[in-house]
């Protein structure tokens, strides 16, 4: 039998999935280790090979596919463990990633520093060079100052190199100059042309882009290259494909070409996941895929059985971060997972947040050194979690340390400490719903008429509340729930994106400028799906998006084409009608009569993998004794109430609250006056009053 095996590193956990080919699902959870990832991806490999009754190497030797997903590019960035990288910019404009793009959330905080720029002023380099909007030179490329900086750059020992020159987009001669110029004075050090990774007009997503991406790329490919050997070593000699930030997955190659696209790449595959689960529970609609992990929070949006997209994926703070410029799945993200650090303000307030524990040293309750409060370490004071049962028992927790840094808390607030604990709890679901309205309701979305899939090892203690205040009616957690991202990577397909730029309005619609930008995005899919068709790729769909906004507004909204060309006055008016919808839906207003501008076109290749099926639960496993603990909820204060053990679970069989529900690798928390179903699928439905 073969296998296919998915493998998602987290800040604090590593969660595999191993599939056959009946659609049997195999699980493996392990500490995440910085050190080393591919140490902690093979102890999840291992414990799914378990599972099976394999060991890790016959798993590996019997396996077609591994798909691997990673925060690493994330992380590098925020923590600022990037290469030394340096920018080279048109004569006249060192500022462009100083600057950004101007603006600011507290406008009137005059005290609030301005942020440093993603590439240092001292390593940014002006280059006498210029090329007009229509493409001509204007002036020419001075190469004896390419070559003097590059014999600076020699000697401050950078790394990267990003190039990024005006009007590039409509004329890259300079720009592919000075890429030779690198390849034969500084051979071996990597680079990147901004009209390659992201040819857009806005001249500060074009410069990140390129700055992040070639800042990337010495890290990543080392890590890749690192996570490939040792797959080839352990006996795997399948395709090894990574995820990306569409929501999709491509070959190991393609990414460390362009490593900005792992940027993000974890959170956008739990969409997929929750896609899935959701319309095999309940038909297509739109969904909220929460993922709660051990370091963050992370939502997105299905809206009419598509993934919501977005170019707006700041790293950090909106307008104080770093702009990736990259369509991406929209995810949104907090610092308010399980491992998330609790916390009291200058002012007395309880806090959690954004710092998380990570797997080093973790919370206090996985007893590896950790001294600092956290929501794991309230949950187990609240009997939510079983400490000789978590990851399946392969884990004991010391409920002793929990005790001890919860009661500091309490003390410091003058609070008994279950009231304490469940408080914070509470304050962790604030956070959660605000990330969650952000989505929804800010983008004109009634999370009322959403169907919410929540995954993540610590998705089950606290979504029934979430989903309470959120008004939303119904709640899924997939049995597979702890490893969402992963199970997502099981159904994803391998996606690419080109794009181009092209300025035209509706009233003066340039229709041949357009298509032949159109059939030049054509002809580069081809290209890219003629290279998977010699790899036995035969089912692809190509999708066409065009960013458009009223005349003189800042920023434009995506829509998604009908055709591959604009024939005529039809086809205007049609992209004119749905950007009407889409403004009114995510602005409340519409200016029928007003102009629209196109600004950006995009097609998006999809290349389809096979998928394992869907398949309904098995019988109940015997053994699985049922029992009660002690566990605190504010309605009934603290007393016994039952714990299922989820494997003894019958299809259609309901569990009232108070209650727990657990499996191996998640802790579901039925809270009181709410029940839970499993479903034919095996999963869990719940209905929320």
């Amino acid at each position: 039998m073969r296998y296919r095996i998915t493998c998602d590193v987290g800040g604090t956990f590593t969660d595999a999935v191993v599939a056959d080919e009946q659609g049997n699902l195999y699980l493996g959870k392990a500490l995440t280790t910085p050190e080393r990832l591919y140490d902690g991806l093979t102890s999840a490999v291992t414990v799914a090979a378990s599972e099976i009754g394999f060991d890790t190497r016959a798993l590996l030797q019997s396996s077609d596919l591994f798909v691997y997903s990673t925060t690493q590019a994330t992380n590098a960035i925020l923590e600022g463990r990037t290469a030394r990288t340096a920018l080279l910019v048109t004569e006249g404009f060192p500022d462009i990633l100083v600057r950004r793009e101007g603006g600011r959330l507290d406008p009137f905080n005059f005290a609030k520093e301005n942020p440093e720029p993603y590439v240092p002023r001292h390593l940014t380099f002006e280059i006498p060079e210029r090329v007009d909007s229509e493409g001509l030179v204007y002036t020419p490329l001075d190469e004896d100052r390419v070559q003097q900086v590059l014999v600076t750059l020699r000697a401050l020992e950078v790394e990267a190199i990003a190039v990024s020159f005006l009007w590039a987009i409509v004329n890259p001669l300079h720009e592919l100059a000075v890429g030779k110029l690198i390849e034969q004075h500084l051979p071996g050090i990597a680079f990147t042309l901004s009209h390659l990774i992201n040819p857009i007009i806005r001249e500060y997503r074009r410069t990140s882009s390129t700055a992040i991406d070639a800042s990337l790329k010495p890290l990543m490919q080392h890590h890749l290259r690192d996570i490939e050997g040792g797959l080839a070593k352990s006996g795997f000699g399948g395709e090894l494909v990574a995820a990306t930030s569409f929501g999709g997955v491509m070959h190991m190659d393609d990414l460390m070409r362009r490593p900005i696209y792992a940027v993000k790449s974890g959170p956008s595959l739990a969409p997929t996941g929750g896609k899935t689960y959701a319309e095999s529970e309940a038909g297509s609609g739109q969904v909220i895929v929460c993922d709660t992990g051990g370091t963050s929070f992370d939502v997105s949006l299905v809206r009419d059985g598509r993934v919501v997209f977005t170019r707006e994926t700041w790293l950090g703070e909106q307008f104080t971060g770093h702009l990736t410029g990259m369509s991406s799945v929209d995810a949104r993200s907090i610092g308010a997972g399980g491992g998330s650090i609790v916390w009291i303000d200058s002012g007395g307030l309880l806090r959690v947040g954004p710092r998380s524990a990570g797997a080093e040293p973790g919370p206090a309750c996985y007893g590896r050194g950790g001294t600092l409060c956290t929501v794991t370490d309230a949950a187990v004071v609240l009997g939510y979690l079983d400490p000789d049962y978590f990851l399946g028992g392969r884990m004991k927790l010391d409920p002793d340390a929990a005790r001890k840094v919860v009661g500091e808390i309490a003390r410091a607030l003058d609070q008994p400490p279950l009231a304490t604990a469940y408080g914070i709890l509470a304050v962790a679901n604030e956070l959660m719903v605000g990330a969650i309205k952000e989505i929804t309701v800010d983008e004109g979305v009634d999370p009322r008429e959403s169907f919410l899939v929540a995954g993540g090892g610590a998705a089950g203690m606290n979504i029934i509340p979430i989903a309470r205040e959120l008004g939303c009616r119904r709640v899924l957690i997939p049995r597979t729930a702890a490893t969402l991202s992963a199970c997502g990577a099981q159904y994803s397909d391998i996606v690419a994106e080109f794009s181009a730029s092209k300025f035209t309005d509706s009233r003066d619609f340039d229709y041949a400028g357009v298509n032949s930008v159109l059939r030049d995005l054509d002809t580069r899919m081809e290209d890219f799906a003629s290279g998977l068709r010699q790899r036995s790729f035969s089912t692809f769909r190509k999708d066409y998006f065009v960013e458009a906004r009223y005349a003189n507004q800042a920023w434009e909204l995506e829509l998604l084409m009908k055709g591959d060309q604009v024939a005529g006055a039809d086809d205007v008016a049609s992209i004119v009608d749905e950007f009407h919808k889409s403004h009114q839906r995510v602005f409340a207003i519409t200016d029928p009569g007003q102009t629209v501008e196109c600004i950006y076109w995009r097609g998006r290749l999809t290349a389809a993998l096979d998928k394992p099926p869907l398949r309904k639960r098995g019988a109940p496993v015997n053994g699985e004794a049922r029992h009660t603990r002690s566990a605190y909820f504010p309605a009934t204060g603290e007393q016994r109430i039952d714990v299922q053990m989820g494997a003894a679970l019958a299809a259609g069989t309901v569990v009232h609250g108070p209650a727990v529900i657990e499996e191996p690798t998640t802790t579901i928390v039925v809270y009181p006056d709410s029940a839970v179903r499993v479903t034919e699928l095996g999963n869990y439905l719940v209905e929320v009053e």
